[in-house]
């Protein structure tokens, strides 16, 4: 038998009291009529000298009681056999993880981190199984547990240092989560035989603020997997980053264009005045640059306006080499691998809504006043209303640059059919029925003889009820905070039968159960109908919040109110079309450092994206630029938090014991989990409670039998 809290052992020493107060004379309890005492001396209790000691059994019941007590308090149990720790011959199974993301490469921490790799390796015994990883966004493999199995042990630790000198670290960003899981997984994969040795994957990272760890959360971690970090220090704390934010879209936005970037100064920085300015590939400023002053652990916003066409810096370049300045530049920092923010100049979509009304745009009681007014012009859009009159001619060719039709009055055959064509390669279509002259106008756009409509009667509004949220027209409002549509009462509609309109799609009602907006498909485009328009005499609609997202969302559904992503970070997909648009031919990809990759056919994305600047996609119909840029996450250079793991459940092993203090920790642990199932405590316990009991009734028979003789 064990114990595993065995100085509670020591409290069976008190086991020594019952048998002092057993043997000490008690006071006779006679009481006898006697002269005054007062000239006597007492005389104290004291060990009785008699052979023979009375109350055996209650002495040995109060003597038990005491031992009980020991050695429940001091936990015992069987103690087996320590299950023998892994054999040194089976070795270890060990996951190196070095990072490569942009954050390593500030002063020497690649360095670092490699010669740790390389010492690492070196010390591997010829039983232990390593595989070697560089991360960043992506686990990239250098030497799989396979290879160096099949590698002879001579020559695995030279092969695995070759390939870790062969590699470098990139520009993408820090997926630390998405890594541990990686490896954890490659350890957990017993496909052959079952390893019977300790698992470890070792982190050498820099492990900044900026890591991307979500994916840990809720990920179960496999049994037996241990992980330990290698932190890397930098020299110095100094990191300044810089970061493209968006163009100003504001009201000046069309005659005032700025580019807005965001400056973040590292916690514990020790310098706080930059630099700030457009820039050329020699890294000199183009221009004056705008000193600012940033305090550590804090950021700060600007605004810069474009430079002037053609301006250089005459200070740093040959007046003849005028050079487009294409990026921002941060000086004043010491770590400089994100101080660059590469910018395109934002092109301005321009697109077309035809809108047919018999109203005036001055007129503020017809719906042409209001859709005039709703469409603003920004840096990246510029949207035009075209409302011919009557007299007035449109082309097949405006008919084709139209993003979008709008029809609140009747038009003629030869429009209908245009509109029709139009409808079919793809444009979108919205019809109010706000009089009975659009009936004949809708019947031939939809391919019937007559649609049946009618004046609904309201009394007082009616209100939209049964919202199709999931429809992409009116997803932008499911949102619980914009989906509340009880504030637009409309005062007359005209009551349409779906029936009557052969795969019509209802996307909302109005209370009383009559469609209010439907939807029908006609080739690859789509007519939308509105059985109330915005007129002021009609509806509020026009004067609510929902009005103006419903047009934008009508130009998304037609594909023009879409708008070109800005720039792109390092390691994302990039959409070809969605930057050159539809092409002919497979384009070809320029990249900064002047390589030009081809396109495969059918090839829609560009996956190449692995080093920040400006790449030229060249077609045979045009030229476009897209800019990628640094992660901002990697600029977030502060240490993360010592318990951040811990916290996400990740099995943090902080000092690898030697082997003897190993075999002792699994043998305490053994031995807590033996003691946990047996419970002997709890028999002793009640043991002693028992033993308690009779002890009382011993001694009040014991007093029972004294009192009734009292010469005993």
């Amino acid at each position: 038998m064990s114990f595993l809290a065995p100085l509670f052992l020591l409290g069976g020493l008190a086991v020594s009291l019952p048998i002092v107060f057993h043997l000490i004379r008690r006071t006779t309890r006679e009481r006898t009529p006697f002269s005054s005492l007062m000239f006597l001396q007492a005389s104290p209790p004291r060990l009785t000298r008699r052979r023979r000691l009375e109350h055996i059994l209650l002495l040995l019941l109060r003597c038990a009681i005491i031992c009980l007590l020991a050695l429940g308090f001091s936990r015992p149990f069987f103690k087996k056999a320590v299950d023998a720790p892994p054999s040194l011959n089976a070795g270890r199974k060990i996951v190196v993880l070095l990072d490569s993301s942009a954050s390593m490469r500030r002063a020497d921490l690649w360095n670092d981190g490699r010669r740790q790799a390389e010492a690492l390796l070196s010390a591997a015994s010829p039983n232990d199984q390593l595989a070697l990883f560089t991360f960043d966004r992506q686990l990239i493999p250098l030497v799989s547990f396979e290879q160096w199995i099949n590698i002879p042990p001579a020559d695995r630790t030279a092969l695995a240092i070759h390939k870790l000198r062969e590699s470098s670290p990139g520009w993408a960003a820090t997926h630390l989560g998405n890594a541990l899981i990686g490896a954890a997984e490659t350890l957990a994969d017993t496909a052959g035989k079952p390893f019977l040795g300790r698992k470890q994957i070792v982190v050498i990272s820099d492990l900044q603020e900026g890591s991307r760890l979500e994916q840990l959360q809720g990920y179960e971690w496999p049994k037996g997997i241990e992980v330990s970090f290698e932190p890397l220090k930098p020299r110095s704390s100094n990191n300044a980053g810089l970061q493209l934010i968006t163009s100003g879209d504001d009201a000046e936005a069309k005659t005032k264009p700025t580019v807005r970037v965001r400056i973040q100064n590292a916690p514990g920085s020790k310098r706080d005045q930059f630099q700030i300015g457009w820039g050329n590939a020699d890294g000199h400023f183009v221009g004056k640059p705008l000193d600012t002053y940033v305090p550590p652990g804090q950021n700060r916003i600007l605004s810069l306006p474009p430079p002037p066409p053609g301006l250089a810096s005459l200070e740093h370049l040959p007046s003849t080499n005028l050079v487009l300045p294409d990026r921002i530049l941060l000086k004043g920092d010491e770590q400089d691998f994100d101080n660059t923010a590469y910018v395109i100049p934002p092109e301005q979509t321009r697109l077309t809504v035809l809108y047919f009304g018999a109203d005036s745009e001055n007129d503020p009681r017809g719906a042409l006043y209001f859709v005039k007014r709703a469409f603003h012009d920004t840096q990246q859009q510029v949207i035009q209303v075209l409302a011919p009159s009557k007299d007035q001619l449109i082309s097949p060719e405006q008919f084709k640059t139209a993003a979008l039709f709008i029809v609140t009055s009747g038009i003629s055959d030869a429009y209908t059919r245009l509109l029709r064509e139009q409808i079919a390669s793809g444009k979108t279509l919205l019809v109010t029925l706000s009089s009975e002259n659009l009936v004949p106008v809708l019947s031939r756009l939809l391919g019937l003889d007559r649609l049946a409509t009618e004046e609904a009667r309201v009394n007082n509004y009616a209100l939209l009820a049964d919202i199709d949220f999931t429809h992409p027209l009116l997803a932008p409002f499911a949102d619980p905070r914009f989906s509340d549509f009880s504030k637009i009462h409309f005062w007359k509609y005209r009551r349409i039968d779906p029936a009557s309109i052969p795969g019509a799609r209802v996307l909302a009602n109005f209370d009383g159960g009559d469609p209010a907006i439907l939807e029908k498909t006609l080739g690859k485009g789509r007519l939308l109908l509105f059985a109330s328009g915005w007129r002021p005499d009609e509806s509020q609609l026009a004067l609510a919040t929902k009005f103006v997202p419903l047009l934008y969302s009508l130009l998304e559904q037609t594909g023009g109110a879409s708008s070109r992503p800005s720039q792109f970070f390092v390691g994302d997909l990039v959409p070809l079309e969605t930057i050159a648009g539809p092409v002919e031919s497979p384009p070809k990809i320029r990249t900064p450092d002047g390589l030009e990759l081809n396109i495969p056919p059918g090839q829609t994305n560009f996956s190449q994206t692995l080093t920040p600047g400006l790449y030229d996609v060249i077609s045979a119909q045009s030229s476009k630029r897209f800019a990628v840029n640094l992660d901002p996450s990697e600029s977030r250079t502060a240490p993360l938090g010592p318990d951040e793991f811990e916290r996400l459940g990740v099995p943090v092993l902080t000092r690898p014991p030697p082997g003897a203090q190993e075999t002792q920790r699994k043998a305490r642990v053994q031995n807590s989990e033996l003691e946990n199932r047996q419970k002997f405590w709890r028999i002793l316990l009640l043991s002693c409670l028992g033993a308690l009991l009779i002890e009382t009734w011993f001694a009040g028979r014991a007093a029972r039998r004294a009192g009734l003789n009292p010469q005993h």
